[in-house]
């Protein structure tokens, strides 16, 4: 597939929760097969735009949605719900792996979607941790429980099984903001060799992970009524060297924020 292929189109997108609106007029095309970083301070609506993408805010009660997000060109309102989620795939920001095995972690989703052959599904969970580099530190421990993993390979088995329902989208929402310097790492360089084959969005309070790991960034703030805006949005190396509004420099050199 070419590069520059528009994999979300967001126009207009406004959410709000009751009577208070937590992002407001918001404009953004995600590139396919990249990497594209969500930055800006607390409060600002990160996680609440990056959970439009599979509509996991209609989950939240009193939650409405204006404006339109289209994936590969159809509105995602119209796109059946289980087929969206399947397709974007959430990670999350603590490890959330299920008190199973981490066979049964990974078999979860295609089961859940009525595959029930087991050597379909020993293919799939061996694939999945292989894409999640995670398959050669536990191939000989299918069956212990996926709670004795340590954090940074929690949160790579949470990879996996987002990736067992084949999306071609991952959400994270600071997928690395719990783990140490070296699981941080091993999951940057993940996010790397999965751009190859997905589009990513990140959301990081990381500078240099943000600088580090995306291809583009977005930088979120908030107006005084605290509703969430876009700043302003490039490609990573021209925000983080040359960035184009004075709030986005001031942020990004710890001025504030």
């Amino acid at each position: 597939m070419a590069d520059n292929h528009n994999k979300f189109i967001v126009e207009n997108l406004e959410v709000n929760y009751d009577d208070f609106r937590a992002l407001k007029g918001i404009d953004m095309v995600i590139k396919e097969n990249a990497v594209t970083s969500i930055i800006g301070p607390s409060g600002c609506g990160k996680s609440t735009f990056l959970r439009t993408f599979n509509r996991m805010n209609d989950l939240i009660p009193n939650v409405t949605t204006s404006g339109t997000i289209s994936k590969d060109g159809n509105d995602i309102k119209k796109i059946d719900i289980v087929d969206l989620r399947k397709s974007v795939g959430m990670i999350f920001q603590r490890p959330n792996p299920f008190p199973k095995s981490i066979f049964d972690n990974i078999a979860y989703g295609p089961r859940a979607h009525g595959l029930k052959s087991m050597v379909e599904l020993s293919q799939i969970v061996e694939r999945s941790l292989r894409r999640a580099v995670l398959w050669e530190e536990v191939k000989d421990t299918l069956d212990k429980s996926a709670l004795a993993l340590s954090g940074g390979q929690q949160q790579r088995l949470c990879i996996a099984r987002a990736l067992a329902v084949e999306p071609d989208v991952l959400l994270m929402d600071e997928p690395a903001s719990a783990l140490d310097p070296i699981s941080t790492l091993k999951i940057e360089e993940l996010i790397q060799q999965l751009k190859q084959e997905y589009t990513v969005i990140i959301v990081t309070h990381n500078m240099q992970q943000a600088a580090r790991a995306s291809d583009y960034t977005a930088f979120f703030n908030m107006d005084q009524d605290r509703a969430g805006y876009l700043v302003e949005f490039g490609e990573t190396a021209k925000v983080f060297t040359f960035p184009e509004k004075k709030l986005t420099e001031d942020y990004i050199s710890g001025r504030f924020g």
